[in-house]
């Protein structure tokens, strides 16, 4: 153990720690910009500066080992100064656009320029760099004027997710965020993940805003205007509002959602069962009569446009299945339009997301099984939260309701689609009930080995006599690890499952912002997905082929699973797309 002081308070910790995480310890927080964990540890913005003694000038303490006998001062004068100097400098090329600005409030810069009393009084004069605003890609928005060059973004972008797709450009007072050859954002190899919005301490990036064509949609009276939302958005959707971390706030949701004036709330867990349907038997069908194996999950759309861009070889490994927003989307536009006597030109349907690549999907080729869009508007977590407040709700206060049947029932299976692994144990409890032809108790399957919130896992199963071997990655840097294995001859799976976000959908680059101080030491993966697991134990229905508005809809309409019905509307197409 290494022993030292900081603000005079001994303190005892492992070879290797920083001084940051030394005084966290000890209760004290010392402040960071540029600084994310394991993923952007340069030391650039020194607001982190502290003092040490008998040390030539101040360190920054989220680089800095600590040594044995340190004394470390984190709230000196001379530090203090240097962080409001440091804070001042940042902002004299700032665009103050606070009010207007999406991320008031929220915003990291904001927050510690208000905690250090740093006003417009005390900023310098002088020149600022101009910017056009970037709205190229179909997901986002990049204003380079409210940029503080912290870098998160790029390195979120180069080791989360392996597309490096923005850098730094030019040098000293012209450097700034971009891409190669100064291309916009919507002309490059970007997979719409969202996770450099997540990153960003300021409103530099942000989600495009959906909101106001679903206040025009619920304002035309000719429209009947429906709303479902993923499983991943009731684990997060609480923390906008105050409520702690991992609370399961799907009751209130749904209160809320009926308030602001959607004809019917839905659940896109019920798509998520109708996903390990047809998931479920393509892989029963490819194991069986010789398909492409390994099969790979196809639920996010990140991750499918990142192997169109750079892995096209791996195309005909996709499973053809649609995402589960939108399979609902087709059903309701299709089967629900036709029982409730509904033009599905003359229905909207409105999804919530965790995620920014949604907002891409809905405009794909081969998603249109009505002849309209299956899904016509793609809100993220964060932009439902704007919504419930504009509405002047009392979030907290909402009672609990329920989503409205038949597409808002769903099964224990559906609920776990949001985190990392859940896709493959759901599609594991339907396939091995199919291959063996029993019913085994969902609690008495020990799909463990598939949870958990490690970039890559694999494991063996043996089903109906089959032997499985499977693997599951998230973050797409672990794709790229683990689709290269395959390649390569170096790894054999029948069954893999890709998130394009690390964590799965409950960290999508669509859910409520995290700031750096509290990602930097707290697993808000890991806090999310319990909330799903934890709903799924306590559903009396647990597998998605169990779920009875599946099981009416098959009878009623699709006939089976794999059916031509059912592959004209719940199956898609992908191609090749540029990289470069």
């Amino acid at each position: 153990m290494i022993n030292l002081k900081i603000n005079n308070i001994p303190v005892s910790v492992e070879p290797g720690t920083t001084i940051l995480e030394a005084a966290r310890q000890l209760g004290i927080n010392i402040p960071t910009l540029c600084y994310l964990k394991d993923i952007n540890e340069i030391g650039a913005c020194r607001i982190c500066t502290v003092e040490v003694k008998n040390a030539k000038g101040l360190l920054p303490a989220c680089v800095y080992p600590v040594n044995e006998g340190m004394e470390v001062f984190t709230n000196t004068k001379k530090v203090l100064d240097a962080r409001r100097k440091n804070l001042e400098l940042l902002l004299s090329v700032h665009h103050k656009e606070c009010l207007s600005c999406p991320r008031s409030g929220i915003c990291e810069f904001q927050k510690l320029c208000n905690d250090y009393g740093i006003s417009d009084e005390h900023v310098y004069e002088g020149a600022k760099n101009e910017y056009e605003i970037d709205d190229s890609a179909t997901h986002m928005i990049r204003d380079n004027s409210k940029c503080v060059l912290c870098r998160r973004c790029v390195a979120v972008c180069r080791k989360y997710q392996d597309c490096g797709v923005i850098g730094p450009i030019d040098r000293g007072f012209k450097t700034h965020i971009g891409s190669a050859f100064e291309k916009n954002l919507g002309e490059v190899a970007c997979v719409s993940c969202g996770q450099c919005i997540a990153a960003c301490p300021t409103g530099a990036l942000q989600e495009k805003d959906a909101t106001d064509e679903v206040w025009a949609a619920l304002s035309d009276p000719t429209k009947t205007v429906l709303v479902q939302t993923a499983p991943a958005v009731r684990a997060g959707l609480g923390e906008s509002f105050g409520l702690p971390m991992g609370t399961n706030v799907e009751g209130k949701m749904v209160a809320a959602l009926r308030r602001i004036g959607f004809a019917k709330v839905f659940d896109t867990v019920f798509g998520a069962d109708l996903t390990i349907m047809e998931e479920a038997h393509e892989l029963v069908e490819r194991i069986q009569n010789g398909g492409v194996l390994p099969m790979i999950t196809s639920c996010s759309p990140g991750w499918v446009k990142y192997c169109e861009h750079y892995f096209p070889d791996f195309i005909p490994n996709l499973s053809t299945c649609k995402s589960p927003q939108q399979m609902f989307g087709a059903i309701a536009k299709t089967w629900y339009a036709e029982k409730m006597g509904i033009d599905p030109k003359d229905i909207v349907v409105v999804s919530v997301m965790p995620c920014t690549a949604k907002k891409f999907e809905i405009g794909r080729d081969d998603q249109d099984a009505a002849g309209v869009p299956d899904v016509d508007i793609a809100l993220t977590t964060r932009e439902l939260a704007k919504m419930i407040k504009a509405s002047g709700l009392d979030f907290n206060s909402l009672p609990d309701e329920e989503f409205d049947a038949p597409l808002g029932l769903g099964a224990g299976a559906g609920v776990i689609f949001g985190a990392t692994g859940g896709v493959m144990e759901a599609a594991l409890r339907t396939a091995n009930d199919w291959l063996t032809g029993t019913d085994t108790p969902a609690e008495k399957m020990d799909f463990s080995a598939v949870r958990g919130t490690e970039g890559i896992k694999e494991a063996t199963y043996t089903v109906g006599g089959v032997t499985l071997k499977v693997a599951i990655c998230s973050g797409l840097a672990n794709a790229k690890k683990l689709l290269t294995a395959i390649r390569n001859g170096e790894a054999d799976y029948q069954f893999v499952e890709v998130m394009a976000c690390p964590g799965g959908c409950v960290n999508g680059g669509g859910q409520p912002f995290v700031p750096a101080s509290v990602k930097n030491f707290v697993d808000v993966r890991a806090i999310r997905a319990k909330a799903l697991y934890s709903e799924d134990e306590a559903l009396a229905i647990r597998k998605s082929h169990q779920n009875p508005s599946i099981i009416e809809l098959y009878n009623d309409y699709l006939g089976a699973p794999g059916s031509e019905k059912a592959h004209h509307l719940l199956h898609t197409s992908y191609v090749a797309r540029k990289r470069y």
